[in-house]
């Protein structure tokens, strides 16, 4: 304690003796979940005269069929399954058909190929990737890491609140100032990650691997590193602002 700190508690307890009869102990983990909560309600509350639109859904039966379709026919993609539908009375766009094939399941086999390619060059990957941290005020931080598979090192990060494709160009360049890129480099369907983004990959020598969809398992190296974050740092902490955040991942 500095010599300021010891003044405020010794006239602290000469002009208010009884200043430990309001405190209130809590663990972290309470005042975390407090935060938590807020922020669900407050966004909930900001959003709250949002009304549905878009498309009517598509029904169990339709996205039922569609699935068959393209397991017992696998040459045939969006435009031939959504003419067979139209010939059955299913009146749905080509770009829904095509949507809910990306979602369709899939056989084994294409995730024994990726699982060998991760185990064949590990030392050539590396994966890039976002997580959101919500702060003291309800707003949102984007953290952006890349990571290599090797090692498990985190090549480098970054913290913004309004990401961009020049922004994440210029990440990607800090994270191999002064030596050869890696071969691979993963990263996830995130629209973030667009053409600007994929053709800056390139550039660098790096060639890009997008993830399918909803299999966050394929970049997992990535995906385990957020959790640690989330495990041993994140969920003990409430974050201010953009330089706390910084601090705290750097340390």
């Amino acid at each position: 304690m500095t010599t300021l700190h010891k003044l405020f508690w010794v006239l602290l307890q000469r002009l208010w003796s009884e200043w430990e009869r309001p405190l209130i102990l809590v663990t972290p983990k309470t005042v975390i979940g407090w935060h938590r909560a807020g922020f669900r309600l407050y966004w909930t509350w900001v959003s709250r005269a949002r009304r549905v639109g878009g498309r009517k859904r598509v029904s169990k039966e339709v996205r039922t069929l569609i699935f068959r379709m393209a397991a017992e026919n696998p040459t045939w993609g969006a435009p031939r399954i959504h003419g067979e539908l139209l010939k059955l009375g299913f009146h749905l766009s080509e770009p829904t058909v095509s949507r809910w094939l990306r979602r369709a399941p899939r056989t084994p086999d294409p995730a024994r190929r990726w699982l060998t390619f991760l185990r064949n060059h590990r030392d050539a990957i590396a994966a890039m990737d976002f997580f959101t941290i919500p702060t003291l005020t309800f707003g949102v931080l984007y953290c952006f890491f890349v990571i290599a598979h090797d090692r498990r090192r985190i090549l480098t990060f970054n913290v913004t609140r309004n990401p961009n494709a020049l922004w994440i160009v210029q990440q990607l360049r800090e994270a191999w100032p002064y030596v050869p890129t890696h071969r691979f480099l993963l990263f996830d369907r995130d629209s973030k990650f667009g053409a600007d983004v994929i053709s800056a990959v390139k550039d660098l020598g790096s060639q890009p691997i997008s993830t399918a969809f909803r299999s966050p398992w394929q970049n997992g190296v990535a995906e385990r590193w957020v959790g640690s974050c989330r495990r041993d740092l994140l969920d003990h902490v409430i974050v201010l602002n953009e330089q706390h955040l910084k601090r705290l991942m750097s340390e």
